[in-house]
């Protein structure tokens, strides 16, 4: 585990704590990762949607997107979601700069896809501030029920293995609720590695996911197998709620 000497967040020195690992690896998790939207559509481009500090959910949207484009007649294209975060924030924090190549995206964009793959890591069990924010200025969709029917799924990160990996997709599925979408979560259609043992593993019936741990910790080959699954699998069951063969 890399060392720490204070909380860039709350300014806490690691020997104060006793220990330096639950403390930190949550600070860095809170932040890493993408707070991700996968929009995709049938027939037409398609986005998929984040915010990412540290690119741990970023290497799953990737993987996810790929997913989604193996399946023929599916295009998906890249958001992200706006930082709410201030500058002097983010430098503390350690942030690298945004991605320059990746449009930020508006609530009312969200209406042009026929189906959409959230993505975000973990605060307190629940969907971090920034992807909270972006939700909650969806309400010109949700006053007419525009998202209304579209298939939905949710993918993750968090700083343990027991740091939200149900809760956090579990939490999020009343923002899907109240627009009237259709959540459509990955069970155990990835088979046999839904089930391993042997290493820790991210993911969950409710969707793929990642551990950061301190930060430093990348998703494993297993965990990007489970994203380009879900990505493959979901566009598959959006086809069909699309009436196309």
């Amino acid at each position: 585990m890399a060392s720490h000497t204070t909380c860039p967040l709350c300014n806490i020195d690691d020997e104060s704590l006793g220990h330096l690992s639950l403390h930190c690896t949550f600070s860095s998790v809170v932040w890493a990762g993408v707070i991700a939207a996968l929009p995709f559509a049938i027939g037409m481009p398609t986005g998929q949607l984040y915010y990412s500090t540290y690119g741990h959910v970023a290497k799953l949207a990737e993987e996810i997107q790929k997913g989604v484009s193996s399946v023929e007649g599916v295009e998906v294209k890249l958001w992200q979601v706006p930082e709410t975060l201030c500058e002097e924030e983010l430098t503390k924090m350690g942030a690298p700069p945004k991605r320059d190549d990746v449009p930020v995206i508006s609530p009312a964009e969200l209406a042009d896809a026929d189906g959409l793959i959230f993505g975000f890591p973990t605060r307190f069990g629940m969907m971090p501030a920034q992807f909270k924010a972006f939700m909650d200025g969806t309400s010109e969709l949700w006053c007419p029920q525009r998202l209304a029917g579209k298939p939905a799924a949710l993918f993750f990160s968090t700083g343990c293995q027991g740091g939200g990996q149900e809760t956090t997709a579990l939490t999020a599925i009343t923002q899907l609720v109240h627009h009237g979408m259709t959540y459509v979560p990955v069970g155990y259609t990835f088979g046999a590695g839904m089930f391993e043992m042997e290493q820790v593993k991210g993911g969950s019936p409710y969707g793929s996911g990642t551990i950061a741990g301190n930060g430093s910790r990348v998703p494993t080959e297993l965990e990007l197998q489970q994203a380009f699954h879900q990505g493959k699998y979901f566009a598959g069951i959006a086809k069909k709620l699309k009436g196309s063969p």
